[in-house]
């Protein structure tokens, strides 16, 4: 699906029915590798910020446990060193979405690194330039046992490099702010 199509489905949407606001909302994310642009070209068009800006706000104590062969999806072995972020992707003050994104930092640049250890700057945002790719692996609508309540989509994704490699999983669990 082409980016002027899912504009068109965002905007023809925007003030029908939750379902199809929502089918929307799922056909712009199937559309983009970055659920960061996604959720910006979403923020936008729904008129919650003009610019479409999404920020990090850092969850603190309530991360996930890493989920089961962790290590043997993400191609590395048992002392390679794993990141993780668990956050919610705002924009403006409205919640779009709250993520758990375990990475490999070895695939990244030691200035990318710097920037997920030091700043709000959201992970697809500074992994952009390495033109990962996004590989679907679940997506189920809303009662997801793993996301808060009220979750209206979730989706587990595998974030891969051009080469092939993983970069990263992440489980992402969308608000009904979207709607």
């Amino acid at each position: 699906m082409t980016l002027a199509v899912v504009s068109v489905a965002v905007s023809g949407c925007a003030h029908g029915h939750g379902d199809e606001v929502l089918d929307a909302f799922e056909a712009n994310l199937a559309a983009h590798a970055s659920a960061t642009e996604a959720l910006g070209k979403w923020c936008k068009a729904r008129g919650i910020d003009p610019e479409g800006r999404i920020v990090v706000q850092f969850v603190r104590g309530a991360d996930e446990a890493p989920p089961p062969a962790l290590r043997e999806t993400l191609g590395v072995g048992p002392d390679e060193p794993l990141g993780y972020r668990h956050v919610r992707l705002a924009c403006g003050d409205v919640v779009l979405s709250q993520a758990h994104n375990w990475f490999v930092p070895s695939r990244l640049s030691p200035e990318m690194n710097r920037q997920l250890a030091e700043t709000d700057v959201p992970f697809g945002k500074v992994a952009a330039g390495l033109a990962f790719t996004r590989e679907p692996l679940s997506a189920a609508r809303r009662g997801d046992p793993g996301c808060p309540a009220g979750a209206i989509s979730t989706h587990r994704a595998l974030l891969r490099l051009p080469d092939g490699r993983p970069l990263a999983l992440v489980v992402e669990c969308y608000t009904e702010a979207n709607l």
